[in-house]
C-alpha cells in the first residue's frame, strides 16, 4: 500500500513536470526572442515624421562625406621622389578616366581623394619603387542643394557655410501663397541607391518660434514644398457643385 502511494506521488509529479513544460514551449512560441539576424537592414528607412508624439527628433542615417571625383574635375599629382612625373590639372573624362604619365589610362570616377591615391600608388609601383604621391583637387563641383516646388525660385544653389531648412527656403525665393508650410520634404541620399526623406512641419516651427528641430543642410540635399489642399482646387468648376464645397444655409 505504502509502495502504491509512493508511485502515485511520482507519477503525479512527472505529469506536472511536462505539463510546465509544456506551457513554457507554448508561451515561447507566442512570444518569439526577436532575432537580429533575420531583422530587415538592407535597405535605409524612407520617410520618416517630425509629429509632436515623436519621443525623439528623428534622425538621417549618416553617410561618408567625402567627395567623390565626378566627370569635368581636375586634380595635380605630385610626386615627392620623381618629381619628372609631376602633372598638373589632369581632367577626368567623360567615361570617368585619366590618362596619366606612364602609366596611361585609369578609371578614376567615383573615387574620394584617399582612393584615388591608392589606386594611383598601385599603377605607379610598376616603374616606381613605393611611390609617395600627393593628388590636390583642382577643379570640382561646389557643394549644392535643390530647392523644388513651392518656392519663390525653385533650382540648384550653392551651400556655402551652414544653412538650415528655413534659410535654404528663404534662399529659393520663400513659400508661394500656394505652399503647405506643414509637410515639406528634406531628401538626402544614403549611398548610390537609396534616398532619405524626412517631413518636416515648417509652419510650426516658426508659429512657435523653436528652430531647435530645423536641420542643416549637406551637399546634394533636396527639399520639396508641396502645395496646399485649397490649391488644388481646380481654377474654374462648375457652379451647380458649388454647395458641395460651401454648404448653403
Amino acid at each position: 500500500m505504502r509502495k502504491s502511494k509512493w508511485i502515485v506521488i511520482l507519477a503525479s509529479v512527472f505529469f506536472l513536470t511536462a505539463c510546465a513544460g509544456l506551457a513554457q514551449d507554448s508561451l515561447a512560441q507566442a512570444n518569439p526572442t526577436p532575432d537580429a539576424s533575420n531583422s530587415n537592414t538592407s535597405a535605409p528607412s524612407a520617410v520618416s515624421s517630425n509629429s509632436a508624439g515623436s519621443a525623439a527628433t528623428p534622425q538621417f542615417q549618416t553617410r561618408n562625406n567625402r567627395y567623390r571625383i565626378s566627370a569635368g574635375d581636375s586634380f595635380d599629382l605630385t610626386f615627392d621622389l620623381s618629381p619628372e612625373f609631376n602633372q598638373n590639372g589632369v581632367t577626368v573624362q567623360p567615361d570617368g578616366f585619366v590618362t596619366l604619365r606612364g602609366v596611361g589610362d585609369l578609371k578614376v570616377e567615383g573615387q574620394n581623394v584617399p582612393e584615388l591615391t591608392s589606386t594611383l600608388r598601385t599603377a605607379y609601383a610598376k616603374i616606381l619603387h613605393d611611390p609617395i604621391i600627393s593628388v590636390v583637387l583642382k577643379d570640382f563641383e561646389k557643394p549644392y542643394f535643390v530647392a523644388d516646388g513651392q518656392v519663390g525660385k525653385p533650382g540648384k544653389y550653392d551651400l556655402r557655410g551652414n544653412v538650415t531648412l528655413t534659410e535654404a527656403i528663404a534662399i529659393a525665393g520663400g513659400f508661394t501663397e500656394k505652399a503647405k508650410h506643414s509637410q515639406v520634404l528634406l531628401f538626402r541620399r544614403v549611398d548610390e541607391k537609396w534616398m532619405e526623406a524626412r517631413i518636416l512641419n515648417v509652419k510650426k516651427m516658426e508659429k512657435s518660434g523653436n528652430l531647435a528641430e530645423d536641420p542643416f543642410l549637406h551637399p546634394g540635399d533636396m527639399l520639396f514644398v508641396p502645395k496646399n489642399t485649397l490649391s488644388k482646387i481646380d481654377r474654374l468648376i462648375p457652379a451647380a457643385s458649388m454647395g458641395s464645397f460651401f454648404p448653403i444655409p
